[in-house]
């Protein structure tokens, strides 16, 4: 589709469900500044964007979907769905209704502000009773709905009849012949008197994932529903960079689970814009969190309270059904940890730990109420400390804030965990997303895998005169470094083909460029024939004479480009470093237990598969090199 056949009423009926989205391509087509991912450049770009996402993947052989059902089954899920399709107007009345992690009490202090940092959603009249709702509006949506000139109730209709004849065919989770994965810890953390016990958790100590994709054997996956548990969810704060709102609310139940969605929006006008496409009905409170004139708010964190628990969920996928393979046609990568409440509040402590201190800086640099953050400390993060939580935080930063942020919080991470070395290390970084690349950023990303606060390369790039002879020399990355990426062929050949591939990107101009890594690139394919990667993996290992030693994972939203990551500079007027990042991101940074020596007392050279009893390695490796050449192309969005 291009810019020239798509008039306005062209645009509303293709117009995607996800609410960042839907606002970015109606303030472009309105002449409106947007800073969305490409949308800077012009109008024509964001249409021909957002009109290619919103084509539905066919329902071919190809992608074998005939017969599977996005709902797996759940009547109810299908009917809150069908309720929220036809609710399309806007009918807002005051909330107030405060809200933290750890309370039921109205009396409570609120968890957003309203001095223009944090709006508060307008709640709802309740929704007329299930079989009173009408299930299409009988006019035309309206240019903030979700859906425009779509008989809904006739496909509704068409669905739950399939639903009805439908016959189990799902596999079940394989447990024959699984290895058990070894414990993280020999001497597991100090832990808090609480009165749920640690065993009774589904993942105390903290589990990675790979998303669950229909059409695949269960196998060490995980799903959107396993994730929420929504008939115990009493609290759930939600980020994405991409949104289905309608899919969201058909599984949450927002009747009794409070909501509160971190979103991007480049202006107040576009926070309006999109607290005003909230379907009537579920009570949803926003935060907005500050950003650049360019990035995007691209963390996922996912904060689920239950009476007894506190789940934090570190995705690489965005809110919306195919990242969570509802489609099956792309996978994604979860780390997911169960923290237990605290019921005496003598034994809680503000102290949180490495991994809550930096979670909590996270969300307070968000713009989230202190009411909310505090409550934290309701909760024991003993076992989360075990591993690191780290991020990537809008905007620039200096003074110590530098060094707590971006690639430089990714060395104070590794430092911090002790598994920092100063000798070689080799990277293997799997990315659906490559920015402007060039050796500098991967030197900062390496050395700050070594452990590095950001100076090392920081210094070396800004010698000059006689102290660029005293630096040390660039190292080459050729055997230390390797980057997985999807190529054009690989994409085509997927399940989902080109229609899948709507958020793995990288430019022509960046890949043709003198400077840009190729031959550090490697193509990338799912161990799940047919599957596209979505996921945002690190893997890092410890070299030494005829042997590697696996050191830790990065398992999170960043991709790799200096949005992500950030760029370490002088801040004028001192001369002090400032980090400047555009986006918003988060991860985890996971130890990895060294393996059993074999019987003559050496280690054996460990490949990625050694990784896979902590976390599960989603691709082939090695993969095969693009090299320096430019006959091997990567998948170029924009292009195809």
């Amino acid at each position: 589709m291009t810019s020239s056949l798509v008039d306005r009423t062209q645009l509303m009926a293709v117009l995607p469900r996800d609410t960042v989205l839907r606002s970015c391509i109606l303030s472009a087509f309105n002449s409106r500044q947007c800073s969305h991912r490409s949308c800077t450049k012009c109008k024509v770009l964001v249409i021909q964007r957002v009109a290619y996402l919103a084509r539905p993947i066919p329902t071919t052989p190809t992608n074998k979907m005939d017969g599977l059902d996005a709902f797996d089954g759940d009547e109810d899920a299908a009917l809150r769905y069908a309720i929220a399709l036809s609710l399309q107007e806007t009918g807002h009345s005051s909330s107030e209704t405060p809200i933290d992690l750890d309370s039921d009490d109205a009396n409570s202090k609120t968890a957003v502000k309203e001095s223009g940092r944090l709006p508060i959603a307008r709640e709802h009249k309740d929704l007329p009773p299930s079989n009173d709702a009408p299930l299409v509006s009988q006019q035309p949506a309206s240019a903030s709905s979700s859906f425009a000139g779509l008989d809904r109730k006739k496909m509704e209709e068409e669905r739950l009849a399939r639903l009805r004849k439908r016959k189990p065919v799902e596999s079940e989770p394989r447990d024959e012949g699984r290895r058990q994965r070894p414990k993280l810890d020999a001497e597991p953390p100090t832990k808090l008197t609480t009165s749920t016990s640690f065993q009774s958790l589904p993942y105390p100590k903290g589990v990675v994932k790979k998303t669950w994709a229909a059409g695949f054997p269960r196998e060490n996956d995980i799903k959107i529903e396993e994730v929420l548990q929504k008939e115990e969810l009493e609290l759930a704060l939600i980020s994405s960079f991409q949104w289905d709102d309608l899919w969201m609310l058909s599984k949450i139940d927002w009747r009794r689970t409070k909501l509160i969605c971190v979103a991007f929006a480049c202006d107040e006008a576009q926070q309006k814009e999109i607290k005003g496409n909230v379907p009537k009905g579920p009570s949803i409170r926003f935060c907005f969190p500050p950003m650049m004139s360019t990035g995007n708010m691209h963390s996922k964190l996912q904060l689920l309270r239950y009476p007894r628990y506190l789940r934090i969920v570190v995705p690489s996928g965005n809110f919306v059904p195919y990242d969570w393979g509802e489609t099956g046609v792309i996978e994604n990568t979860v780390f997911l940890i169960d923290l237990p409440l605290i019921d005496d509040p003598e034994l809680r402590s503000n102290n949180l730990g490495p991994f809550g201190e930096e979670l909590r800086y996270f969300l307070r640099a968000q713009g989230l109420e202190e009411s909310l953050i505090h409550s934290l400390a309701k909760y024991d993060f003993s076992e989360a400390n075990r591993y690191r939580f780290i991020h990537t935080i809008g905007g620039s930063h200096v003074g110590d804030k530098w060094q707590r942020t971006g690639y430089c919080g990714l060395g104070r991470a590794v430092k911090s965990l002790g598994v920092d070395i100063i000798g070689n290390i080799e990277v293997d970084f799997i990315a659906s997303s490559l920015g402007s690349l060039n050796t500098d950023l991967l030197l900062a990303i390496y050395y700050a895998a070594q452990g590095d606060d950001g100076m090392k390369e920081y210094g070396m790039r800004t010698a000059k005169g006689k102290n660029k002879g005293s630096t040390q020399t660039k190292l080459d990355l050729g055997d230390k470094f390797r980057i997985y990426f999807p190529s054009r062929d690989s994409v085509m050949q997927s399940r989902g083909g080109k229609d899948a591939a709507g958020t793995i990107c990288t430019q022509s101009k960046w890949w043709d460029s003198a400077t840009f890594p190729r031959e550090l690139i490697r193509d990338c394919k799912s161990i799940r024939p047919g599957l596209l990667t979505h996921s945002k993996i690190m893997l890092v290992r410890h070299s030494q004479p005829g042997k590697s030693i696996p050191a830790f994972a990065y398992v999170g939203s960043a991709n790799l480009s200096e949005s992500a990551w950030g760029r370490l500079t002088k801040e004028r007027g001192t001369g002090n470093p400032k980090l400047t990042c555009r986006n918003w991101e988060c991860g985890v940074i996971i130890p990895i237990m060294h393996q059993a020596s074999s019987e003559n007392g050496s280690q054996s050279s460990p490949g990625l598969s050694d990784f896979n009893d902590t976390i599960p390695v989603p691709i082939k490796v090695p993969g095969d090199a693009y090299g320096t050449t430019k006959s091997k192309r990567p998948w170029l969005f924009l292009e195809n």
